[in-house]
């Protein structure tokens, strides 16, 4: 026997040597296979080296073989013949696997057919299955190596298929594994599928099938679903094997499965087994079945359940059988019995685990085709079966739908957003309590994910704005070009999302389940309700929803991306509905409408994109109607609010032209006796779409062309006899008031046009508009100023919305708003007519009406000083009064509301007059009806008497002496008046002390003018001598007790007291108008008291020294008040008081003055400021002590830091008050005995002629004020 080493080999030389290691002789090993005497161990090692040859050096051993055919034959023979001879199964192995080698790499079909013919022979004469295993394990590896060998196998020796189809019914694994294998080659050949059909629907598929069922060993299991999968590929055997056309041997057979459809059954078995690979597999032929046609095969396995227990398989961690789960399951959910059999229901939970499981892996599809599934379940589940049982189960989806949110990869991120729109669904999340703050998370995380995506927005522009500079770059076919698709996409998705959470929030306005926790503890707030998320939907939509579509909108402009968005805004209306008219302002303030217009004017024309027309057509229509509402308060006509959405709904479907065009329709004409309305539909359209623009500053349109079209637009509609509605015609006015200063004045024709149009209308309330434009508009005309003026002024203080309270009226202060703008201000300046309609609003309009003109008249009046008006004013109230005392009664006169705002206003006019000046004519008039009006009164009409007495007082302070005797005669005269004036004063001691308040009450007030006017009567009468036919009576008690007993009176009240008591002090108690009204002292005094008393009478030494002790406190009260009034009114009664001490008794004034205490309160009043011996109380109080030679209270120290102070003091800025005092003071000093150094002397000397000089009480300013609604002469204070 030779040997198979080179080295031993005698007769073959080295030219059949193999450059092995060791060296093969390739004869030898040729020789020792076929000899039948040696070993099989031998034979198994010549064999491994072949192998090896094959393997590492098959170019030498073909190079060898090749060119001697019978070599060839003679080794495929002997290794065939082997097959069947050896038992060993590891040497078959060895064996098929040389030969099959071999074979493949002599390429050479002769070889092949040699192999088949002698198959067929030893299939034909095996006496038993179990000897044929060889040669189906031969053929299979031959079909598996050579991509022809099926083919050839197939159409040379069909007859093979009969023995195939006997090994699948042997009742051996190991064969069946092996026919199956070899089956699974042969039906992946075209030929194979084209030949064998027939044998497969006629024989094979119920063995098959029962095969598969039953396989025990997993080389079965794997070789059945790999022959499977290969028949799934055509549809014809995957209907043979879901029909089961079952032969009638099969149905004999009690073994074959048993089932309608076995193959989901089977495929069910193998999802039981606990082998990830052979549930890998059954699912994906799962799928492969279904992929044909999910509506005919899904049922059969839905029927057998075996969606549940793909779910079940989900809880593992092997990424190839999720996929394939996957796979299977999305193509399940295209069928509805899915859904009706709850099967999502079931297996959702297992769905959202694994889910989470997966984002941990890497792998992208995966998480692609698993958030695919759970996007398609939630959109595809039935609204009356819910998905989510278990609130637990939803906020696990949540929290796995934020996760996505954080992945890197967008296409993920895509899919993730994608499934938040299908999950933001009321039958997904009505479940109570509804978890609100995730979703708000949630909503929160895909927009900010989806901005950060974005660029940053390069600019601040408006919306019309932006997609305007996008239409000029960016033609409708190409305008994504600049920005990826995939951007585009996402934003789609995102704005879906967003939609669908304010849609949930719409839906859930209706349930009461879900307006808020109903977990919430007692007495606490939750955070997780309805009202709350509503807002937030409304807050993040202003912050990220619409900045991000912005700048999105700078780049491109995609119609799917703005029907989304336009849609979402137009469901946020409703999200919050106290909100909405706010949010529309903000919208059209923004440009919305422009852009609105602008997208159907670019995509929608000619009926294309119909969803993004409708989309943008109800968001304008929500839009103007939410307008309307928060625009039109005053108007609660729900028709014309029906009217209005009627024609809006109808027309802007089909309004889908530019700004240009539009304005272009406006003029046009309809043909005469046309019944089509689409043209005047379209322009009434146009004209409230502009309208609501314009009302929030979108002036978008061309002004100039604008009026022009407009005003065509009115004069078409005349012309043909029509109409417009009130609204539209509202509307019309509106757009031309706005547009007038841009454009021409109109003509004759055009105002009479206008004016005919509003006679026709039954109130102008109704085409009105609270706007300063439109109300210039009217007064800038005089053809409609005359005819409507009077209407329009009316119309503008009712619906005024002028908040100022009475008390802010009574002080005459000037408002913010009307500081801010008033229209009506320059127009009073250059057009007097319109101050005459003014004047008549105050007598025929409402109190409220009066109210504001009151207040207009007199912002006008303390702003235009140069205007002359006053004269005007004047005889126009006198006329008023004139016709009012005449026609009413004293009690229809105290009812009517509109006489105090006539009487306050004819004071300011007083007041307007900056100086003294002769009284006239209509003057004395004025304060003969005034006088006599007050005689009508009663003492509780403050609201008439406060005005009437200011009007008094400034009439007696503002004018010249010989007009001002004239005045005290007409007041003393008018008996009634006094009278009045007699019960006002006694007022003051009925009335109750109250809390100090911040402003005097009407009340207080009036008792301030009473005794103010009542005091000037007592001055200026003793000044005129004036006759007296009625007088005044006065307790001097409680006048007294008013000012040492103060019990919280209000400061000006006690000022207006002091005043009163100055003057009777200066009178020396001696008036004709007066009677003092005098208490005996108490009994028990000395005699001493009573003879001092009876010099100081009708004062007594008690009442002098407490009402000294109180003006002392008053000044110390003064002091921490800074108030300065007051201050005045103290020093100058202290004074005046000292002054009729003196007179009356020289010891009692004296040591009046001299008081220790004076000194101390000289202290207190230095205690605090800058350059403190200059205010005016010190320097008069210095002067004082120094008039009575006081020198216990004033020093030398104290005179000379007063004028080490003057001196260096800048004397022409010291206030008047200052200056007058220091001029007293220093001319005190040279005409007392006051021992002063001579240089001292000199600067009394040289500050006196550097002083200003001094005014007089007459002097030609402005000396009465008005403090707290009270007219108070500061001269008459201070002096």
């Amino acid at each position: 026997m030779a040997a198979a080493g080179a080295g031993t080999c005698g007769g073959h030389g080295p030219r059949w040597a193999v450059p092995l290691r060791p060296p093969l002789c390739l004869a030898c090993a040729v020789e020792t296979l076929g000899d039948g005497g040696v070993s099989l161990v031998r034979k198994k090692h010549v064999l491994s080296r072949l192998h090896d040859a094959l393997a590492w050096q098959a170019l030498p051993v073909v190079q060898l073989l090749a060119p001697d055919e019978r070599v060839c034959m003679h080794l495929i023979g002997t290794l065939f013949g082997m097959l069947h001879t050896v038992e060993d199964s590891s040497a078959l192995d060895l064996f098929v696997e040389v030969l099959v080698r071999l074979v493949v790499e002599l390429k050479s079909e002769q070889y092949l057919r040699s192999i088949l013919d002698e198959s067929q022979k030893e299939l034909c004469k095996a006496t038993t299955m179990r000897s044929s295993l060889p040669t189906f394990t031969l053929l299979g590896k031959l079909a598996d190596a050579i991509p022809g060998f099926a083919d050839i196998l197939v159409i040379e020796h069909g007859n093979l298929v009969d023995h195939l189809l006997m090994g699948m019914q042997y009742p051996n694994e190991g064969i069946k594994a092996a026919v199956c294998y070899l089956y699974g080659k042969l039906y992946s050949s075209p030929v194979g599928i084209e030949r064998l059909s027939v044998h497969f629907e006629e024989r094979l598929c119920g063995i098959f099938l029962n095969t598969l069922g039953r396989a025990q060993t997993k080389e079965l299991q794997v070789n059945c679903l790999g022959l499977l999968k290969e028949l799934l590929k055509s549809d014809h055997f995957v209907s043979v094997l879901m029909n089961d056309s079952k032969t009638e041997e099969e149905s004999e057979n009690p073994d074959f499965l048993e089932g309608e459809n076995p193959l989901p059954l089977v495929l069910k078995k193998l999802l039981l087994t606990r082998d990830e690979m052979l549930q890998a597999a059954s699912s994906h032929c799962m799928a492969a079945v279904l992929v044909h046609s999910p509506s005919r095969y899904a049922p059969a396995f839905i029927h057998a359940d075996v969606p549940e227990f793909l779910f079940e398989c989900l809880l593992c961690n092997s990424e190839i059988l999720i996929w394939s789960v996957y796979c299977s399951l999305l193509l399940l959910t295209e069928e509805r019995l899915f859904f009706s059999k709850c099967h999502t229901v079931y297996g959702i939970e297992s769905l959202v685990r694994s889910l989470h499981d997966v984002l941990q892996m890497n792998n992208v599809e995966l998480h692609k085709q698993g958030l695919l599934l759970f996007t398609e379940i939630l959109k595809r589940q039935p609204v009356e079966i819910k998905l989510f049982t278990n609130r637990s189960v939803c906020i696990e989806a949540i929290d796995v739908l934020m996760e996505t949110m954080n992945c890197p990869v967008l296409e993920v991120v895509v899919e993730a957003v994608r499934a938040v729109a299908a999950f933001l669904r009321k039958d997904h999340l009505n479940a109570p309590p509804v978890p609100y703050e995730e979703l708000q998370k949630l909503l929160e995380a895909v927009l900010k994910r989806c901005a950060d995506f974005s660029p940053p927005q390069s600019s601040k522009r408006h919306a019309g704005d932006l997609l305007f500079s996008v239409s000029q770059s960016h033609p409708a076919n190409r305008n994504l070009s600049r920005v990826p698709q995939r951007q585009g996409q996402f934003l789609l998705n995102a704005l879906e999302s967003f939609r669908n959470a304010c849609r949930l929030a719409v839906e859930f306005q209706s349930d009461p389940m879900a307006q808020e926790n109903a977990f919430t503890a007692p007495n606490s707030e939750s955070k997780d309700t309805l009202r709350n998320f509503s807002e937030f939907l409304l807050r993040i939509c202003d912050s990220l929803c619409i900045p991000m579509v912005m700048n999105y909108l700078e780049r491109a402009v995609s119609p799917s991306v703005m029907e989304v968005f336009l849609s979402t805004l137009n469901t946020l209306f409703t999200v919050v509905p106290n909100m909405r008219n706010k949010f529309s302002k903000k919208l059209a303030s923004s440009s919305f409408i422009r852009l609105t217009m602008e997208l159907k004017a670019r995509f929608c024309s000619v009926q294309s994109n119909p969803a993004l027309n409708q989309a943008c057509s109800n968001f304008l229509c929500s839009l103007c109607l939410n307008l309307y509402s928060a625009t039109e308060k005053e108007r609660t006509s729900s028709q014309e609010e029906q009217e209005i959405a009627e024609l809006l709904q109808k027309g802007l479907p089909q309004l889908n032209y530019t700004v240009a065009e539009s304005i272009l329709l406006l003029a046009e004409t309809p043909e005469p006796f046309s019944l089509d309305q689409s043209l005047c539909s379209h322009q009434h359209c146009f004209i409230l779409l502009l309208y609501f623009a314009y009302t929030l500053g979108d002036r978008f349109a061309p002004e100039a062309e604008l009026f022009l079209a407009i005003r065509n637009f009115l004069l078409s509609a005349q012309d043909h006899g029509d109409s417009p509605p009130p609204h539209v015609l509202r509307a019309s006015l509106y757009l031309l008031a706005v547009c007038q200063d841009k454009g021409k004045t109109l003509d004759s024709r055009s105002l009479c046009t206008i004016r005919r149009i509003l006679d026709n209308l039954p109130d102008l309330s109704l085409v009105y508009i609270h706007c300063p434009l439109l109300l210039k508009f009217f007064l800038l005309y005089p053809e409609l100023m005359g005819r409507f003026g009077h209407q329009i002024l009316q119309l503008w203080f009712s619906w005024g919305d002028w908040k100022q309270t009475e008390t802010e009226e009574a002080a005459f202060g000037v408002s913010g708003q009307l500081n801010s703008a008033n229209p009506l201000l320059p127009i009073l300046k250059n057009n007097s007519s319109v101050l005459l309609i003014l004047l008549d609003l105050i007598c025929s309009s409402s109190v409220e009406v009066a109210s504001k003109v009151l207040i207009t008249l007199r912002t006008f009046l303390e702003r235009n000083e140069d205007v002359l008006v006053c004269d005007l004013l004047r005889s126009q109230f006198l006329q008023i009064l004139q016709q009012l005392l005449v026609e009413n009664s004293s009690a229809s006169l105290q009812a009517n509301r509109n006489l105090p705002v006539l009487l306050s206003l004819l004071f300011l006019v007083q007041l307007r007059s900056r100086g003294v000046r002769e009284l006239d004519s209509t003057d004395f008039k004025l304060l003969h009806q005034v006088s006599n009006l007050c005689g009508k009164c009663r003492p509780r009409d403050t609201d008439l008497l406060q005005p009437s007495f200011n009007f008094l007082y400034w009439s007696l302070h503002q004018t010249t002496p010989c007009s001002q005797q004239r005045a005290v005669a007409v007041l003393l005269s008018n008996v009634s008046l006094l009278e009045l004036l007699q019960k006002v004063l006694e007022g003051t001691w009925l009335r109750s002390p109250a809390a100090e308040a911040a402003c005097l009450s009407p009340e207080d007030a009036l008792l301030c003018s009473g005794w103010l006017l009542a005091t000037s009567l007592l001055l200026y009468q003793h000044r005129h001598n004036t006759e007296v036919h009625q007088t005044l009576s006065v307790d001097l008690t409680e006048v007294l007790n008013a000012i040492t007993f103060r019990k919280k009176k209000p400061i000006l009240l006690l000022v207006s007291i002091m005043q009163f008591l100055r003057a009777v002090l200066q009178q020396n108690f001696s008036s004709s108008l007066l009677v003092i009204v005098d208490q005996n002292p108490a009994e028990g005094a000395t005699q001493m008291l009573l003879l001092q008393d009876a010099t100081l009478h009708p004062l007594a030494l008690q009442q002098v020294s407490s009402l000294v002790v109180s003006l002392q406190n008053l000044l110390v009260h003064v002091q921490l008040q800074k108030d300065l009034l007051l201050s005045q009114a103290v020093v100058a009664c202290l004074e005046t008081l000292v002054e009729y001490l003196y007179v009356k008794n020289q010891d009692v004034a004296l040591h009046v003055a001299s008081q220790p205490w004076h000194r101390f309160l000289l202290f207190t009043l230095l205690s605090g400021g800058q350059k403190p011996f200059l205010q005016p109380e010190v320097l008069r109080l210095m002067t004082l002590f120094l008039r009575y030679q006081s020198s216990n209270i004033i020093s030398q120290k104290e005179i000379s830091q007063i004028l080490q102070e003057a001196a260096e003091a800048n004397l022409a800025e010291l206030p008047e008050a200052t200056s007058r005092a220091l001029h007293l003071f220093l001319c005190q000093i040279q005409s007392s005995h006051c021992q002063v150094e001579p240089a001292q002397s000199e600067v009394v000397q040289t500050l006196l002629e550097h002083l200003p000089g001094q005014r007089t009480t007459g002097g030609k300013h402005q000396d009465v004020v008005c403090l707290g609604g009270v007219a108070v002469s500061l001269s008459h204070i201070g002096d």
